[in-house]
């Protein structure tokens, strides 16, 4: 992948750039390499450094609506100040890391449809700074994440599209400025009841959060509005996790109760204040109590469990920093063997989002 540029801002005769990326696909958390191909131009220059920049497009929502922007959510220099002389030829390799939390474009080697990523380069010469076009780049789901889309895949979902919204999760250890909302409509047998379901990934090194999202009709004796499901697992139990069994599982509960918060915090990755301890003997699966703010770290040896429904709250904004920290914990006799247990149930979308209306 390249793309080349003649340095309009610094001039006719300058120098030109070429970014070649060593493969044009690559997941988070992996270095991307390349190299960075500086050619001189007619006359010699005094580079002052060149900065390579991950790109994407976001939604920024705000009382008027919405727009669409473009935001630079990681920046990185690859080389400092040298001369470069008259069609000189300067190559500069990197190893650019993917941040964990960088939105998956591709599945599959299909292109999720609303996903625009790219990396952009910054070259400045004698205080002129040039940001060239952007190279597009790929990124392919962790193993992790893997599972967790063919489980809707085996479940019937469609997917209609891919964004990405400013904001942060409430609750959620989040360090980009945005987050990744994948959507899919559901199976044949929840037409009429479920409009829609959102997914989100937020990963780190040690782990991944699964947000879930239902935009649930309202019916003749119920209302309609969002539930939400989470679970927090490390990257390794995600890909051992019958994720088809568990998502559909909660998909009925929201369908026929229209609530289906709940989740699931796994040994030694819980967060502080996120994660319910579960108490009881192997098979039994006792409750485990915990409200945002006072629940212990995700630990425990056999407790596990299925949530109820969660806390309701009157405030239905989207973002609203600050709101909402009523979420309660539960768990009931099925869920995930192997040490998971319950986490937070969130089901009111107050609950969930921090206000965060500016571009990062």
């Amino acid at each position: 992948m390249i793309f080349k540029r003649m340095l309009g801002a610094l001039g006719i005769g300058g120098p030109s750039v070429d970014t070649v990326l060593a493969v044009p696909s690559v997941q988070p958390g992996q270095p991307l390499a390349g190299e960075v191909r500086v050619q001189g131009g007619d006359h010699q220059v005094e580079i002052q450094f060149i900065a390579l920049g991950l790109v994407t497009r976001v939604e920024v929502e705000h009382s008027e609506g919405e727009h669409t922007g473009t935001t630079e959510f990681f920046r990185t220099q690859v080389s400092g100040p040298f001369r470069l002389a008259a069609g000189e030829l300067k190559v500069v390799p990197f190893q650019l890391p993917i941040p964990w939390e960088t939105p998956v474009t591709e599945f599959y080697g299909q292109h999720l449809n609303g996903m625009s990523l790219g990396v952009r380069t910054e070259l400045a010469v004698a205080k002129a700074v040039d940001k060239g076009d952007l190279d597009p780049v790929s990124i392919r789901p962790l193993p992790s994440q893997e599972r967790v889309l063919e489980a809707f895949g085996t479940l019937g979902f469609q997917f209609r599209k891919a964004d990405l919204e400013v904001g942060h999760l409430h609750g959620v250890n989040q360090q980009l400025p945005f987050f990744q909302e994948i959507e899919f409509y559901p199976p044949p047998q929840y037409a009429g009841r479920i409009n829609e379901v959102e997914l989100t990934f937020v990963a780190n090194p040690a782990g991944l959060d699964i947000i879930l999202e239902a935009d649930k009709r309202a019916g003749m004796f119920s209302s309609g509005g969002d539930s939400f499901g989470r679970f927090q697992v490390s990257h390794e139990q995600a890909v051992h996790m019958d994720w088809a069994t568990e998502i559909g599982r909660w998909l009925d509960a929201v369908a026929e109760r229209g609530h289906g918060g709940h989740g699931y915090g796994a040994p030694g990755y819980g967060a502080p204040g996120h994660g319910a301890p579960g108490y009881g003997a192997p098979g039994h699966g006792a409750p485990g109590y915990g409200a945002p703010g006072h629940g212990a770290p995700g630990y425990g040896g056999h407790g596990y469990g299925h949530g109820s429904h969660g806390h309701h709250d009157d405030d239905h904004h989207r973002r609203g920093g600050g709101v909402g920290m009523g979420a309660v914990a539960a768990a009931g006799a099925a869920g995930v063997v192997g040490g998971f247990v319950a986490a937070e149930m969130i089901d009111e979308v107050g609950d969930f989002f921090e206000g965060d209306d500016d571009e990062g």
